[in-house]
């Protein structure tokens, strides 16, 4: 008995998938906004836009990368000179 009620589940579900997969293409096509070309073109558009506002990042990333590394190289600088420094005036105090 549980075999059927199975099997009757499964068609069922599968009738619902259908009919649903009908009912959604149906509507689609009732309420497409625009035709396939100027649909493509509007995806075009996005995708340019989308390339644009990506460079834009990188160019704003690649320039914040380069200011961070000027600092840390002239903080590694001070350090260095700082431990010259630092090494030299104990020479002298002996």
């Amino acid at each position: 008995m549980s075999n059927q009620q199975t099997s009757n589940g499964g068609g069922g579900v599968l009738l619902a998938f259908l009919a649903g997969a009908a009912v959604g293409a149906a509507v689609a096509l009732l309420f497409a906004p625009a035709p396939g070309s100027e649909t493509r073109e509007a995806v075009n558009r996005r995708a340019r836009e989308g390339r644009d506002r990506v460079m834009d990042a990188l160019r704003q990333g690649q320039g914040i990368v380069a200011a961070q590394r000027e600092s840390v190289t002239t903080a590694f600088k001070q350090a260095r000179e700082q431990a010259k420094a630092g090494v030299r005036n104990p020479e002298h105090d002996a």
